[in-house]
């Protein structure tokens, strides 16, 4: 997407700290409480974690994280495009962005935890697109009729 700027963010703006409770109570709205894996602010900041702002002009149109689960594995986490921003590529701009600093870090995969039903289908159509595949439960999770395990070998 032209004129996307993508940054890592510390997380303190009010703009991005609003985004991110849309992207828990989104959460919340679609998936059963025991399976809401999104982070909450203070989670996002731990060691481990890095966070992302994509931004265009001034306007925030989405943010994105990546966490290591160790030294070869890196974990994608709270994906969200800003509503304005729905549909015009700032998803698979992060996306791409989140899939090169895991290849600078020199992780052999990446992998997600996510949802099943129509809120989940246009991310679970993005992850696809770039080769993403259904897998066994990683880290903490727990595979069910509701929570997909993906993954991206690379």
């Amino acid at each position: 997407m032209q004129n996307l700027r993508i940054i890592e963010d510390d997380l303190s703006g009010a703009e991005i700290r609003e985004l991110v409770a849309l992207h828990l109570s989104g959460m919340h709205a679609h998936s059963p409480a025991c399976k809401v894996h999104a982070l909450p602010v203070e989670q996002l900041r731990q060691p481990g974690v890095t966070f992302f702002s994509a931004w265009v002009a001034k306007a925030l149109a989405g943010m994105g994280a990546i966490r290591e689960l160790d030294a070869m594995h890196g974990e994608l986490k709270s994906m969200r495009v800003a509503p304005d921003w729905l549909g015009r590529g700032v998803g698979e701009a992060m996306l791409l962005h989140l899939l090169s600093v895991a290849r600078a870090r020199g992780y052999g995969r990446v992998s997600l935890e996510t949802g099943n039903g129509p809120a989940f289908a246009p991310a679970l159509a993005l992850y696809r697109k770039h080769g993403f595949e259904n897998c066994a439960a990683f880290a903490d999770y727990v595979l069910d009729d509701f929570s997909q395990c993906l993954t991206l070998r690379l």
